[in-house]
């Protein structure tokens, strides 16, 4: 297969000017619309910083483009080249780099993955526009693509002591011989379904449902109460 970048890129024939009005509404600015967004931890950053030390620390990343993907893994070509990156093909397995400039894909079951890029402010191109080019790619191919970017917001624990908050309330083993750094799985936190993504030796994402932000951001600080 011939070398593919993995920097998440424009569909053909899809520029940065025409992504500003998928707003619905010709002249609207984009970029004014964008800066009008508020993420579901939003009014928690003071809180997260206040909870925070030098043995780990927290807080969100907002506003990353993720799309859901359905496919089976080899056989749309198309679809990966459009991605730049191979579908992951097991448990945990996470294609790409994800190190906050390029696309990951982070395999959630046999046939259905999570695409998530950096956010449409930094890059230019509007979730939707990026979708809507992996499902041209898809065509008529089996499967399924979504722009899921509101439905999940990102958290991001991270220092010596995060494994350790992590493992208060997670069953998973999160040793380095089994999780591994650019490890990714669909797991429980407590109670709340999230994704754990292991992105650096003491950096972990956790991916909830938005409407479940405050409330995981609240457990991960008081988890973390004895190491700050």
């Amino acid at each position: 297969m011939a070398e593919r970048t993995m920097t998440m890129t424009a569909p053909e024939d899809t520029t940065v000017e025409s992504t500003r009005n998928t707003a619905g509404t010709a002249g609207v600015d984009r970029a004014a619309v964008l800066g009008l967004r508020r993420s579901p931890a939003q009014d928690l950053a003071e809180e997260m910083l206040r909870g925070s030390g030098e043995q780990v620390r927290l807080r969100e990343i907002p506003f990353l483009t993720q799309v859901a993907l359905r496919a089976t893994p080899g056989s749309v070509g198309a679809l990966d080249d459009a991605l730049g990156v191979d579908l992951p093909t097991r448990v945990g397995e996470v294609s790409g780099a994800g190190d906050g400039g390029d696309l990951a894909v982070v395999w959630l079951s046999p046939d259905e993955f999570l695409a998530v890029g950096p956010d449409e402010a930094d890059t230019g191109i509007s979730s939707e526009a990026y979708a809507g080019g992996l499902a041209d790619a898809l065509g008529s191919d089996p499967g399924q693509v979504v722009d899921v970017s509101a439905n999940r917001t990102t958290l991001e624990l991270s220092g010596p002591r995060a494994r350790s908050v992590l493992e208060k309330s997670c069953e998973l083993d999160l040793h380095p011989r089994v999780f591994p750094v650019g490890t990714a799985v669909a797991t429980l936190l407590g109670s709340t379904g999230v994704i754990l993504w292991r992105t650096a030796e003491d950096t972990w994402r956790v991916m909830p449902r938005a409407s479940f932000a405050t409330h995981v951001v609240r457990w991960l600080l008081d988890g973390m109460r004895e190491y700050v």
